[in-house]
This record gives C-alpha cells, sequence and structure tokens, in this order.
C-alpha cells in the first residue's frame, strides 16, 4: 500500500492556490480511503469542492486517470462506495 505522500497529485495549469487546496482535498481524502479509512461527510464534501473547480466530466475523468496510475487508487470507485454505503467511515480495498 502507498501512502499519498509518494506520488504527486495532478494538478492543471492556471488553478488558483485555493483551486489546487480544494483539488488536493479530495486526492487525501481518497487516499485516507484505502490508507485506513475516511469519514464519508469529509471525503463527499472534498468531492464537492473539487467538482467546484473541476466542471467538466472529461477533465475530471483525465484527473482521475492520472491520480489512479500513479497511486493505484480510484476517486470514481471511492465516490460510488461513499454515496452506496451507510456507514459513517469508509474503508477501500486496492
Amino acid at each position: 500500500m502507498k501512502s499519498d505522500l509518494n506520488f504527486d497529485y495532478p494538478l492543471l495549469n492556471g488553478w488558483s492556490k485555493d483551486d489546487i487546496i480544494k483539488v488536493s482535498a479530495l486526492y487525501s481524502s481518497v487516499a485516507k480511503a484505502y490508507e485506513g479509512g475516511v469519514e464519508v461527510d469529509k471525503l463527499l464534501n472534498a468531492y464537492q469542492g473539487f467538482k467546484s473547480v473541476v466542471t467538466s466530466k472529461s477533465e475530471e475523468k483525465q484527473l482521475g486517470r492520472q491520480f489512479e496510475t500513479t497511486s493505484e487508487y480510484s476517486i470514481y470507485r471511492t465516490i460510488q462506495a461513499a454515496r452506496q454505503t451507510n456507514k459513517k467511515v469508509l474503508m477501500m480495498e486496492a
């Protein structure tokens, strides 16, 4: 299992410092889901922040693929699992 400190987060040129913080919060939350667990509310809030920056579905998929390539963690599968669970903490399996 990789620690999220060992890979670079995919970012796009032109993002403000606030944008980078919002996007990085999602990447970090997804990594936590695989590395021990994350509160579902925090994960979904981070995803909403991410979506406020990344409004294009194709851009979201591109960043998701880049993130999964470097980390082996899936944003898509993690968000789907968070939406379907009734637990307070989500733990993903790699």
